[in-house]
């Protein structure tokens, strides 16, 4: 088959790749979209420290073309997105249900094949139905329930005011979901004037650009002083990193999602704020809790389908997937403004 093959750091082609064999208990996609996570681009520029020759890509949607004798609950053609976590669920965080902190994880585009591919297998233990004609959308379900499964673990409250610094896919899926939970009013930070025209349209009531106002400055103004209930820092900036230490209101919550890309120093005022005004902070990586794999992915498909989250406005870029050694280089010479980059097969 053809796919996206990584070789080595900053290599990545369009090229012949064996065919996946597909198991009793597994399936084989026929993959419609795949979407390059933020997490894509350091690893494959730089940072990769996976198998090689290998192929990339977590978050993806498709129909089923191969069925394993022991799969009874799907069929050919059926449309399905893909859990890209397989978990050992023998060790102590799997029995007790926190798949997301599994000690011999396995990931498809990292460990395993992945999906910028024309076919992928997946264990039939992680996929799920959906009912969606747009699976260009169904590939942001996978981002979509890392959103979720923050903003369930940081329990918002109808009337809270939130932050959300970076309004990358993340923050702007973040931002839907504080949405319907009920908050009150959602602050957008961000450097990128596009993206905060894009996350107003998408709900927030205040947006403040990093690069034209002091942060802290402008969403304690807007709090009269006190802070907000609830930072969420998406960007993965050092910067956003501390200073949700000091938009937070006393006993207030914060959450961290995005990752962290080098060496974070607090100053001395950044870090007495954490026990002067007894915060709450919480990190939050992946999307899976039990059942397997969770009410993030759960809810985030049935958003989907009932059309309560915009997917379409997040998606900037689409590729085919002969030219993912264009995306990968638009992005590393930051050629172009993007958010969501999909690749979408015929």
């Amino acid at each position: 088959m053809k796919a996206g093959v990584f070789y080595k750091e900053g290599d990545i082609r369009f090229d012949d790749f064996a065919d996946p064999v597909c198991g009793d208990d597994d399936v084989l996609i026929k993959v419609k979209a795949a979407g390059i996570c933020g997490s894509d681009p350091p690893r494959i520029l730089n940072l990769w420290k996976y198998p090689r020759p290998q192929v990339p890509g977590h978050e993806f949607a498709g129909t089923i073309a191969e069925v394993g004798k022991n799969v009874k609950n799907f069929k050919l053609d059926d449309a399905v997105v893909a859990q890209p976590l397989i978990p050992c669920r023998k060790c102590e965080n799997c029995e007790e249900g926190h798949f997301s902190m599994c000690n011999d994880m396995q990931m498809l585009g990292a460990d395993l094949p992945g999906g910028f591919a024309q076919y992928v297998r997946v264990p039939a233990t992680n996929i799920q139905h959906i009912e969606c004609e747009n699976l260009e959308e169904a590939a942001l379900i996978e981002p979509c329930a890392v959103a979720l499964y923050g903003v369930l673990g940081i329990r918002p409250e109808i009337g809270d005011t939130v932050a959300i610094l970076g309004c990358g896919t993340i923050g702007q899926l973040v931002l839907q979901w504080f949405r319907l939970a009920g908050v009150h009013r959602i602050i957008a930070v961000d450097i990128s004037k596009k993206k905060l025209e894009e996350a107003k349209a998408l709900g927030a009531d205040i947006c403040i650009n990093g690069m034209e106002q002091d942060t802290v400055e402008a969403v304690l103004e807007a709090t009269h002083g006190k802070g907000v209930d609830i930072a969420m820092e998406t960007a993965g900036s050092k910067i956003t990193q501390e200073q949700c230490l000091l938009v937070t209101k006393k006993r207030g919550r914060i959450g961290y999602l995005g990752i962290a890309r080098s060496d974070i120093l607090l100053k001395e005022k950044s870090f007495e704020s954490i026990f002067r005004h007894e915060l709450t902070l919480r990190g939050f990586w992946n999307s899976y809790g039990s059942p397997f794999p969770g009410p993030a992915w759960v809810k985030s498909i049935r958003a989907l389908e009932d059309g309560k989250i915009q997917f379409k406005p997040l998606i900037s870029h689409r590729f085919p997937l002969e030219k993912v050694s264009d995306a990968f280089q638009m992005i590393k010479e930051r050629k172009e403004e993007y958010n969501k980059i999909l690749f979408v097969m015929d």
